[in-house]
């Protein structure tokens, strides 16, 4: 009786170190677990600022393309009036110079030819 006794308590011994060994791996992992959580509460508490910002940014470009778009709009009315004002003065100079030349010859006073 006693060898099986020295066998029971041989196997109680390796079921209590098989259960310690298990309580131990579970409580590493119950670690890591914890830890991977909080990590992702980080990174969850990251992706709102960030999106938050993206927002922000997102919202601010697109008045500024929006104030780009109506200078662009601006501009090109601008230089188009104002391309229109230069052919008229040039039209405006052209017949200014021939009705100069046309007074001028008006008022010459006229040659005899003998």
């Amino acid at each position: 009786m006693t060898q099986q006794a020295a066998a029971l308590q041989t196997y109680n011994n390796e079921l209590v170190k098989c259960m310690e060994d298990l309580c131990s791996k579970r409580e590493e992992l119950n670690r890591q677990i914890k830890q991977e959580e909080e990590e992702k509460e980080r990174l969850q508490h990251d992706i709102r600022v960030l999106s938050e910002k993206l927002s922000r940014v997102n919202e601010s470009l697109a008045q500024r393309l929006a104030a780009r778009a109506t200078f662009d709009r601006t501009i090109a009315e601008t230089e188009a009036a104002y391309t229109k004002i230069l052919e008229s003065s040039q039209s405006l100079l052209s017949v200014l110079k021939l009705e100069a030349g046309n007074l001028s010859k008006a008022t010459e006073p006229r040659r005899k030819d003998h």
